[in-house]
């Protein structure tokens, strides 16, 4: 392992959803050269609520590399106040979202951007910019796409079912509603094409990083990149550390295991990241493995994790047009 702590030049992309993909690209911005991260962020969970653009996982890495964010949540902003919250209940608004104050001045300014005919992409640069983020963070692609969640109890726009509903809903598929009309964008395809390194987050398989695999073009940009291709299991000892992609596994009648993460991506990945917990999988896996401390308890352990993880995908053999 390099102990120089010397920043790395070597390009990455991490593919990330929420939290999981936002802690390790925090640590990955420690450890890189400044401006050679860039993060390709889920937009699958955005949604339309008090009449605003919100951007969950957008958000929620860019708190995350700005450092401004919840560290016991590891979403929302720190020293957050919800005053707009409490006087929207009294007026019998929908109060299930939390929507934090100064989160809410976030999705004002982004929305008003969006009115005026901005994409998505410049707005998430520009609010990089004000927050002195060195790295890049992209939306997968500039137009809405939607996840919808098919349920025992009829279909709900994603947010319904992980924060209305909890996720009390038996999970029965998944579909990414306009799909079909969306590409990547120039940015992401550069970056790909650039990196040194792909990373996929430890994020949810099923609702952060196939909504990104799900854009036209996107899978083949991917499989296009020189760089090798490496993920971390958000899986250890059988349980998922945020989010409910243990749950969803289980439902669609998967083993809850980083083995399934593995055949999820198929020949996505050349290597493979799981925790020291599970190191008696490290034999099934069918790909070249890493096997340490994936827990991201604070910044050392996340800055820890990604010298890890880029040593070990910059150590892999290149398949480039699999």
């Amino acid at each position: 392992m390099n102990t120089s702590r010397s920043p790395l030049p070597v390009r990455v992309v991490a593919l990330s959803g929420g939290v999981g993909g936002a802690r390790l690209a925090a640590g990955l911005q420690q450890i890189l050269a400044a401006g050679h991260l860039t993060v390709v962020v889920n937009t699958g969970d955005d949604f339309e609520h008090w009449g605003l653009t919100i951007c969950p996982d957008l958000d929620t890495v860019l708190y995350n590399l700005a450092g401004i964010h919840n560290p016991e949540t590891g979403w929302g902003r720190a020293d957050e106040s919800f005053q707009v919250l409490e006087e929207m209940e009294r007026y019998g608004g929908e109060v299930w979202f939390r929507l934090g104050d100064r989160d809410l001045a976030l999705h004002l300014r982004r929305t008003e951007w969006l009115r005026q005919g901005l994409s998505l992409t410049e707005i998430t640069d520009r609010l990089r910019h004000m927050w002195a983020v060195p790295s890049r963070i992209l939306p997968m692609c500039n137009e809405p796409v939607r996840t919808l969640v098919h349920t025992d109890e009829g279909d709900l726009p994603f947010q319904h079912y992980f924060v209305r509903r909890r996720c009390e809903p038996t999970l029965v598929a998944l579909s990414f509603v306009g799909g079909e009309q969306a590409r990547p964008t120039p940015d992401v395809l550069e970056a790909l094409a650039e990196a040194d390194l792909i990373v996929f987050g430890p994020s949810n398989p099923y609702v952060s990083l196939d909504p990104i695999l799900s854009v036209p073009g996107m899978r083949a940009a991917i499989q296009r990149a020189p760089g090798p291709k490496v993920g971390v299991s958000p899986i250890v000892g059988g349980r998922a550390l945020k989010g409910p992609a243990a749950k969803m596994m289980r439902e669609l009648g998967e083993l809850i295991s980083p083995l399934t993460v593995v055949d999820h991506f198929g020949d996505l990945l050349d290597g493979f990241v799981i925790d020291q917990e599970d190191a008696a999988l490290a034999d099934a896996v069918i790909l070249p493995t890493l096997v340490t401390d994936t827990i991201m308890v604070d910044g050392q352990a996340q800055a820890r994790l990604a010298q890890e993880v880029v040593e070990f995908g910059l150590s892999l053999p290149v398949h480039p047009q699999r």
